[in-house]
């Protein structure tokens, strides 16, 4: 079967396949992120407490969607969404080998150069794939589902791979491994760019001055890099939990101030403004949503370890398995959404954009009534049968899929052309937003707050489920700020 057969052209399959083995050393590492950091040290582990080492799990997945607002900044302006998805991809790699060197520095500094890739790549990657399909509608909402088939492909073999390896075998060969995963992405991509040569590539910008803008990143990245050594240092000291509380109050205020910038002073037409506030309530839709959904890479992780049942004859199967669990379900679950929305479609009644936003928040909320009536099971009565948190992924994969892949489609569509990546940047900033309350989230029901963690799970069964609610209820006015997309 080729490509032009499926409807699809060739540039999709280089991306896919470079997505997918950036995503396989993306996730096998975090699979590993706060096992490791918990597990003790006489085991090979860092001997954190569960508190800090979540607020850490929350810092660093925040900083990965972060980054990718100033890295669809480099990608718009500065080098073009190609090379910034090559030299992101070079980054990871890098990122990944410092993290297999056995010594705490090098941990956190291959930390922040992972995560520097990461956001490099991610909002430049999905750009590219929004300008594969220039008519919109239906075709690129399915480059961008085929994509999405990408990211949980690598993330699934790569939690399975560097999960068992890390727990395993050691925890720097799940490290390493990983970072052979990024070296396959960026051999394949090198090796089939040629389907992409007419995309991705830099656009003038009228009354840029390109010399002061290359000023403005190198400058940039070098108080990144003195602002790391002195942290790893000790010259700056650091606490993570009350860093990772700024960190979302920064976060927030970096995206009020950018949408007031976007609405006041980047000279929007009166439609593009219109659509700019349907990026707003996706924006906050995100954020709500992961800040549960990554639970799983978390509170969920250390509940797999201490509270689930896991032993089954001689064989236990790895904690880290359980965050496979989401990808395995998206490759299953993924056709059969499509093909309810294809199928609603030919009926004429297909669901809006904000109704699929609001039926995965209220997905989040019914996972975690689940949820938290496992924690409160596991609390009395001891470690719980696995099938109580596969049901929770289960739950949550489904309103993923409700959200996730329509969402990345729908900001290619409402986007400014001059501005997409920025925006591809504000959406992964939302996840941003959302990860580091994840991790502020799992701190509080974990380690000494566990008792909490039935009661907090109920908190968020509340905020998600009347979210939902409320956004249904908006479905229609919210569906007039964006007539033509679909």
């Amino acid at each position: 079967m080729t490509p032009e057969s499926t409807g699809h052209p060739r540039g999709i399959y280089t991306l896919f396949f470079t997505e997918m083995w950036e995503r396989f050393s993306y996730y096998g590492m975090r699979a590993l992120l706060v096992l490791y950091m918990v597990a003790e040290v006489k085991n090979g582990g860092m001997g954190l407490t569960d508190e800090m080492a979540a607020a850490i799990y929350g810092l660093y997945t925040a900083l990965v969607y972060m980054v990718a607002l100033p890295g669809g900044w480099v990608g718009d302006r500065l080098m073009g969404a190609k090379a910034a998805v090559w030299w992101g991809g070079v980054t990871i790699a890098l990122g990944h080998v410092v993290l297999g060197i056995h010594r705490t520095e090098a941990f956190f500094i291959g930390l922040v150069i992972v995560a520097l890739g990461s956001g490099l790549l991610k909002s430049n990657m999905s750009a590219m794939v929004g300008q594969l399909y220039p008519e919109g509608g239906a075709r690129r909402d399915a480059g961008f589902t085929l994509f999405y088939m990408g990211i949980n492909l690598g993330a699934l073999f790569g939690q399975l791979a560097c999960g068992w390896l890390g727990e395993e075998v050691g925890w720097r060969w799940g490290f390493s491994a990983a970072a052979a995963g990024m070296f396959l992405g960026l051999v394949q991509f090198k090796m089939t760019q040629k389907h992409v040569v007419n995309i991705g590539e830099r656009l003038e910008h009228e009354g840029q001055n390109l010399r002061r803008e290359w000023m403005l990143f190198w400058t940039g990245l070098a108080a990144v890099v003195a602002l790391t050594a002195l942290c790893v240092a000790g010259v700056v000291p650091v606490d993570a939990q009350k860093l990772a509380q700024s960190t979302a109050r920064i976060i927030g205020g970096i995206a009020l101030l950018y949408f007031l910038w976007a609405f006041l002073l980047a000279g929007l037409t009166a439609v593009e403004l219109k659509r700019l506030v349907v990026i707003v309530v996706l924006f906050l839709a995100s954020a709500l949503f992961w800040a549960g959904f990554e639970q799983v890479g978390s509170s969920f992780s250390i509940f797999a370890e201490r509270f689930t049942v896991r032993k089954f004859g001689s064989w236990e199967v790895p904690a880290s398995w359980i965050q496979a669990l989401n990808p395995l379900c998206v490759i299953a679950l993924a056709p059969v959404v499509a093909g309810l929305w294809a199928w609603l479609a030919r009926g004429g009644r297909s669901p809006s954009l904000t109704t699929k936003v609001s039926w995965s928040l209220l997905m989040l909320a019914l996972g975690f009534a689940v949820a938290s009536w496992a924690a409160q099971r596991a609390l009395s009565t001891g470690p719980v049968w696995p099938s109580w948190l596969m049901s929770v992924v289960l739950i949550h994969t489904l309103g993923e899929l409700f959200l996730s892949p329509v969402g990345l489609s729908a900001v290619t569509k409402l986007s400014p052309p001059r501005l997409t990546g920025q925006m591809m940047g504000i959406w992964f900033l939302g996840s941003a937003l959302g990860n580091i309350l994840a991790g502020l989230l799992a701190g509080e029901v974990t380690g000494d707050a566990t008792a909490q963690m039935p009661a907090r799970f109920m908190d968020v069964v509340i905020t998600s489920g009347v979210a939902g609610v409320v956004l249904l209820l908006l479905a229609k006015p919210i569906t007039k700020l964006m007539p033509g997309i679909k």
